[in-house]
């Protein structure tokens, strides 16, 4: 009698279990897909530290190596399952690394993963519980912690502001350098060409589609020419898409899974959203960027985009009267 109890016991606790989203099941794995978001951020990678030299690769290496590091450990001292092998926390690091300038100090960019995976992910439960993107999470906290470091672009012997920077003052730059990356800025907003490469391998694969990155950039380019002061300009609008990190967060942070809405209408609301904050902060902020900061005030507004824009029941039952 004690052992049938006890097994029903068992049973019913394990029809009771409940894991962590996503609840859908599917063939591709967490893995999978993590490796193939930082396989298609190789060409940008790759042309990043072409572009800006070893002290850019140091950089890429120490900040993958650290936030691995720093979530093996959270996991070992905390008695959890160890879960680096998914691709999340190397995934990460080479985002952080991509938002970082080429001279920017290694210890610094360590810090970053360390805020990134500890405060922003592992406190909050993990992968699939974090409230906002971690690699941005944690340029936010080194920009407000290191204004300095994160906006000096200087490498070798080139010095001085941005090309966004120079737009925002008036100044006239070349656009086709912006386009093929040959600019001073962080390490991963270097060529877009490259960036939509890596961009079309995702979607290829299924892994994103294009109503996020879509509707973001074109509601930003609406919001530019109506109060951009340069009207419909083919130069600057193609300066300002080319520019910062705007391609970079469009395709490979504004669409991450666990801080993006899931519904149809939710991603295009959420979209518009980013385009919106971007141009605002572009257009009437005392600084020239803004991604980072509209891709992290959209991840906290998920929440509500969601209750505007739920998803459809399987099913309904019909009330008893």
């Amino acid at each position: 009698m004690g052992q049938t109890q006890g097994a029903a016991g068992n049973e019913t606790a394990a029809l009771r279990n409940v894991s962590s989203n996503p609840h859908i099941r599917d063939s591709i794995t967490t893995q999978k897909i993590m490796c193939y978001v930082i396989l298609s951020l190789l060409p940008t990678t790759i042309y990043g530290v072409y572009h800006f030299g070893i002290q850019a690769l140091l950089i890429v290496l120490c900040t993958v190596a650290s936030a691995v590091l720093f979530e093996y450990l959270y996991e070992k001292l905390m008695h959890l399952p160890i879960t680096i092998k998914d691709g999340s926390a190397a995934l990460t690091g080479l985002l952080l690394a991509l938002n970082l300038p080429p001279r920017f100090p290694i210890w610094a960019a360590v810090l970053g993963s360390a805020f990134s995976i500890i405060v922003v992910k592992m406190l909050f439960g993990g992968l699939g519980q974090n409230f906002m993107n971690p690699a941005l999470g944690g340029r936010c906290f080194l920009l407000i912690s290191f204004a300095g470091l994160m906006t000096n672009f200087s490498y070798d012997s080139f010095t001085g502001a941005t090309y966004l920077a120079r737009l925002k003052a008036g100044e006239m730059v070349n656009s086709y350098d912006m386009v093929i990356g040959n600019e001073m800025g962080t390490i991963g907003e270097g060529s877009v060409i490259w960036i939509v490469l890596g961009a079309c391998i995702l979607i290829l694969l299924g892994v994103i589609d294009l109503r996020i990155p879509g509707s973001y950039i074109v509601s930003f380019v609406i919001f530019w020419v109506l109060f951009g002061g340069h009207g419909f300009d083919p130069y600057y609008i193609t300066a300002q898409l080319s520019g910062g990190g705007l391609m970079l967060g469009a395709f490979f942070m504004a669409t991450d899974y666990v801080t993006s809405p899931i519904t149809t209408k939710g991603k295009i609301i959420y979209g518009i959203i980013l385009g919106v904050l971007t141009g605002v902060f572009r257009v009437f902020a005392s600084g020239a960027e803004g991604v980072s900061y509209a891709i992290i005030i959209s991840n906290l507004l998920v929440p509500l985009i969601e209750r505007w824009a739920p998803l459809k029941c399987f099913g309904y039952v019909k009330s008893e009267k």
